[in-house]
């Protein structure tokens, strides 16, 4: 008998596996990207929905709070549910799963597997974002109702071609699954249970040396959390590993509320003393690092930092996002943390010029800031450096589907 090889970080799970036949019924987007709202109207008419696990708030009345004890029960109950009925089906055999996702002309192909904690807390997967605590306890009950990780985190690591090729090979056969969800992003995804093929691709993936945390930090710090505190027996949680050549990273925009006591004309006035102030005949997107495009009163604006020695190098003071907090947020209107402040919203660059257009219209808020996308590499340079990124600095498409992969958890009595 071969000898089973033991994979420090990265290693098969037997997954819960959505049934290729109601795949495209369980199918849906992160939790944390739809509103309260959102979630019910996609979730209506569909007891299929996995909404109904990662927002199960949505099957009560708005006066029940989402953190309620009674929800996290709910999302238990219908999870169990799916399970019973074999729309979700948990493998006989430990895997690792192959997912290429297609928007158009773009595609990426990655591996889920089952990440240690441990090489969260050593360093080995590097985070550059705070967390908040009221999310990572969300997180937290979360995982614990349904002793099991449904919502993968995105990694992402500088491309290594045997493990390019190795995923290319893998991924010629004929998938387990195969469905588009409502952005019209396909998701596609094999199986690979084979011994050999399993010990190949583990030996591949744990010769990375370092892996990046993209989207998902609340989610690997809430099990992290759990295998610290000892409650969870084997400490793993559910990670979706892309080449940091293949992501594709959109700006993440910046709404507020009101313009702290100023009139709109004296808010350009201050501008101006930074910036290089246009109105814009027809909005655009900003082009380079140093550029911002503004929505206010019905008209656009572009605005251009002038000291151009400020947006060089890839230190966190030195992106769009710290400038735009610096110069603009805390000294004009007031905004000095973004992880708690109600004034200001973010908006992902999916949603485009008119989706900032439509909220600020819509709510009656003040303005709205378009930037310019942080890059992959910034990411993950300033994270080997061990420094921290400004709250939602990047936003990355297309997501990570909930549903179709999970990871049970066991945890302790």
């Amino acid at each position: 008998m071969a000898k089973k090889i033991f994979f420090n970080v990265y290693a098969p799970f037997n997954g819960l596996v959505a049934n290729h036949d109601f795949a495209g019924k369980i199918i849906s987007p992160p939790y944390d990207v739809l509103s309260r709202e959102e979630a019910k109207i996609l979730a209506k008419d569909n007891p299929y929905s996995f909404l109904r696990i990662s927002r199960a708030e949505i099957d009560f009345p708005d006066s029940v709070s989402a953190s309620e004890k009674i929800v996290y029960e709910r999302a238990a109950e219908n999870f169990k549910k799916l399970i019973n009925n074999r729309s979700i089906i948990e493998d006989e055999k430990a895997a690792f799963y192959i997912l290429k996702l297609q928007k158009d002309d773009h595609f990426q192909t990655g591996v889920i597997s089952a990440c240690s904690v441990l090489a969260y807390e050593s360093g080995e997967v590097i985070r550059h974002e705070h967390t908040r605590p009221e999310k990572e306890d969300d997180r937290v009950k979360h995982l614990e109702s349904l002793s099991a990780a449904t919502g993968p985190t995105l990694l992402t690591y500088r491309r290594d071609p045997i493990l390019s090729d190795l995923v290319t090979k893998l991924s010629l056969g004929i998938p387990i699954i195969d469905v588009h969800d409502i952005y019209k992003v396909r998701h596609t995804i094999w199986r690979i249970c084979s011994e050999n093929y399993v010990d190949e691709l583990g030996l591949a993936l744990n010769q990375i040396k370092k892996s990046y945390i993209a989207d998902g930090h609340h989610r690997t710090a809430a099990s992290y959390r759990l295998a610290r505190d000892k409650k969870m027996t084997d400490g793993r949680f559910l990670a979706a590993l892309f080449p940091s050549d293949q992501l594709l990273v959109l700006d993440y925009n910046r709404v507020v509320r009101d313009l702290n006591g100023l009139s709109s004309r004296e808010f350009l006035s201050k501008l101006s003393t930074s910036f290089n102030v246009s109105v814009l005949e027809t909005p655009a997107k900003p082009l380079l690092r140093g550029n911002f495009t503004l929505y206010m009163d019905g008209y656009w604006y572009s605005l251009s930092y002038r000291d151009k020695s400020r947006i060089k190098g890839e230190h966190p003071d030195n992106l769009d996002v710290s400038l735009l907090n610096y110069k603009i947020l805390e000294p004009l209107l007031g905004i000095e943390n973004l992880r708690t402040n109600p004034r200001v919203e973010f908006i992902g660059g999916a949603r485009g010029l008119e989706g900032l257009k439509s909220f600020v219209d819509e709510n009656h808020w003040a303005a709205a800031f378009a930037l310019y996308p942080t890059s992959v590499d910034e990411l993950m340079n300033i994270a080997d450096t061990g420094e921290i990124m400004p709250p939602k600095s990047t936003w990355f498409e297309p997501k990570l589907a909930d549903g179709l992969i999970s990871l049970p958890l066991d945890f302790t009595n």
